[in-house]
């Protein structure tokens, strides 16, 4: 019966690991109070929804199953443990025939239909405990390298341009010609040392947020020129026109099209290496002859970029630098 129910938010490309049997010692918890003893349940009594199932333990880690959760989604409403964490997630109930989990930076995140029990919701999250651990742990880690790589705008920083390192210069002389500045290959540099060196025509007094405008406001002209030759490379391919090119700051949408040839692009996808912004390219031309993402429009995009799912996941995995 569970097989019919689970519908799991998964990659296009994961392989979902075997479900572990669940334990047959289960009792109940009251979160909401720790310090108190486990909450005694009748049998086929439904749990309400602010108590969630533990497995029981030994009274040698019973401490450590209490512990505060070491995931905890900033709406939580239930928490369970899996493989001895305490995860803290949203719950929600809705208009749907099958449960969902999705783990985003904020947590984990499982959705149900109004009629299934809430036992029925606990075995499931048991028994997809090690993909829901293996993604939270994954996102976190991704969450930390991001943060360390937020951009400190001042003289001397270093950022990703087309895959490459570019270190930022302010240079108080020039105007660059009313563009705001201009990038430039060193001759020699030491290993490890980014070789583009982006001289900016501000004073070295700037502040960090008109160095910020400056930077950005280059990469956005970089980007709209690099995104239309991609567009115009790749629309003959595919045998299709698109008529308008708009740049978008989206937090975590990489691009869209319209039917009517409109396409939008996130203009940070100039810091990655060209292959990947190709992908991109592709992949919103691609919806111009299927608007879904079908096996068919997924073929479409195989045909022309044959390592597009590798590609796929380094947009994923690397992620723009904060700003």
């Amino acid at each position: 019966m569970m097989q019919r129910l689970l519908q799991f938010t998964l990659d296009l490309f994961e392989s979902v690991p075997e479900p572990k049997k669940l334990p047959k010692n289960v009792e109940k918890i009251d979160l909401k109070g720790l310090d108190r003893p486990p909450i005694q349940q009748k049998q086929g009594e439904v749990a309400p929804d602010n108590v969630a199932n533990v497995t029981s333990l030994p009274t040698q880690t019973l401490q450590q199953a209490l512990a505060p959760a070491t995931f905890a989604h900033p709406r939580a409403s239930r928490q369970t443990l899996l493989g001895g964490i305490a995860v803290a997630y949203e719950f929600k109930r809705g208009k749907r025939r099958t449960i969902g989990f999705s783990v985003s930076a904020e947590g984990l995140r499982v959705s149900a239909p109004k009629w299934v029990p809430l036992y029925e919701i606990d075995k499931a999250v048991l028994e997809k405990s090690a993909w829901i651990i293996q993604k939270l742990q994954e996102t976190r880690d991704r969450h930390h390298r991001l943060e360390s790589a937020r951009i400190d705008w001042k003289d001397g920083v270093t950022l990703p341009f087309l895959g490459q390192q570019v270190i930022v210069v302010l240079d108080p002389r020039h105007a660059f010609g009313g563009v705001g500045a201009e990038l430039k290959s060193c001759v020699e540099t030491l290993p490890g040392i980014a070789h583009l060196t982006l001289y900016v025509g501000l004073p070295h007094t700037a502040t960090p947020d008109q160095i910020k405008d400056a930077v950005q406001a280059w990469l956005m002209r970089q980007a709209k020129r690099i995104f239309m030759e991609r567009l115009n490379h790749f629309a003959p391919t595919l045998d299709v026109q698109w008529r308008k090119l708009s740049l978008s700051s989206a937090g975590t949408r990489w691009g869209s099209a319209s039917a009517d040839g409109s396409i939008r692009l996130n203009w940070r996808l100039i810091h990655f290496k060209q292959s990947v912004i190709d992908y991109v390219v592709v992949h919103e031309l691609s919806h111009l002859r299927v608007m879904d993402h079908s096996p068919r429009f997924w073929d479409t995009v195989r045909a022309v970029v044959p390592d597009y799912a590798q590609l796929r996941s380094q947009l994923k995995d690397e992620g723009a630098p904060r700003w």
